[in-house]
């Protein structure tokens, strides 16, 4: 299950529901289409779920189909390098950062703010796991 419930990518205030958090793979990343050109990727780092931009500033390859190391996603076409935290570029070739929004989750769901970060900036809102 990917994809939007309630609201559409323009309502930017409200968080918009992702994914299942047993969609996204273990230390891997999600693909998701809102819609209106907006695909985001959905990145599990440990127990914390990370939201970028799905295509790399370089070239227009899919970051969730690249590798994660630690924080970071390396770019399947040219091995760029971004944080996943806040999209600062980490690795060349990459020049321009990439957009990291504010993800939460509530239950078995991953939401995201798309009110989040610039581009290179930490997400507004910390990710969390409610208890």
């Amino acid at each position: 299950m990917a994809g939007l419930s309630g609201g559409t990518p323009a309502d930017s205030g409200a968080p918009l529901e992702l994914c299942l958090t047993q969609d996204v793979p273990d230390d891997g990343g999600l693909r998701v289409d809102l819609g209106r050109g907006i695909v985001l990727a959905v990145f599990r780092v440990g127990d914390e779920f990370l939201v970028v931009d799905n295509q790399c500033t370089h070239g227009s390859a899919s970051l969730a189909e690249g590798e994660v190391e630690g924080e970071e996603i390396v770019c399947p076409y040219h091995l760029g390098r971004f944080n996943l935290r806040t999209g600062a570029v980490t690795g060349p070739p990459c020049v321009d950062p990439i957009r990291s929004y504010a993800a939460t989750v509530a239950g078995d769901r991953v939401y995201v703010s798309l009110g989040g970060s610039s581009a290179g900036e930490p997400a507004t809102t910390a990710l969390s796991r409610p208890v």
